[in-house]
């Protein structure tokens, strides 16, 4: 697939077969994701890939609550995707990478709140953008989940090492065909115009 198709028919995908994803293009989705840009090449991202209902059973146990499970609609669904990759960021390596001598005129080397834009977090983004939209391309779905809550319980029931972040989770599998499209959709488009050139024009 064309890399203008995928970006155009990529969506959040909320319901899953529990077919497995071939071993192979599992593989070479992880290797394409880490080839995102990296703030200073200093390659501070991490995944960690559950397969299987036994293991990513251990991201829903940690982060989510079994009465959320119980109420909720697409629990089931988004459940049974097989692979559930963990989008990680160290800070303290860019921290350490800009306090260099080629990168310490930034000022960003002190630690992680001199930096008003965290360069790790949008490590961490580029590399899940490239994991979505590959999976788009193999004929896969996937979707995004938030680290909104449990981060440090996901870290911890996982056994990752102190002083990562969890940006969040990408869930892949085959689609079911069941439609739980997002409420969001249904939001009306900005008013204005999201590219300015030149200039800021209008409100």
């Amino acid at each position: 697939m064309e890399l203008h198709d995928a970006i155009r028919r990529r969506a959040m995908v909320r319901s899953f077969e529990g077919r497995p994803v071939p071993p192979g293009v599992l593989d070479r989705l992880l290797d394409d994701a880490q080839r995102a840009p990296s703030a200073g090449n200093t390659r501070g991202t991490a995944w960690l890939v559950l397969e299987g209902p036994d293991e990513t059973a251990r991201y829903w146990d940690a982060a989510t609550t079994a009465s959320w499970r119980a109420r909720s609609s697409r629990y089931p669904g988004l459940h049974r995707a097989p692979v559930v990759a963990l989008s990680l960021a160290w800070p303290a390596a860019y921290v350490a990478r800009y306090g260099a001598s080629d990168k310490e005129a930034s000022g960003l080397g002190s630690g992680p709140e001199a930096w008003p834009v965290p360069y790790w977090f949008g490590d961490a983004a580029f590399a899940t953008l490239l994991l979505l939209l590959g999976a788009t391309a193999e004929g896969l779905g996937a979707a995004f989940l938030g680290a909104f809550r449990q981060e440090a319980d996901v870290l911890r029931a996982l056994g990752v090492p102190e002083g990562w972040r969890l940006f969040g989770a990408v869930l892949l599998g085959y689609p079911d065909g069941q439609d739980h499209r997002s409420a969001s959709l249904d939001r009306p488009a900005p008013a204005g115009h999201a590219i300015h050139r030149g200039r800021w024009q209008g409100g």
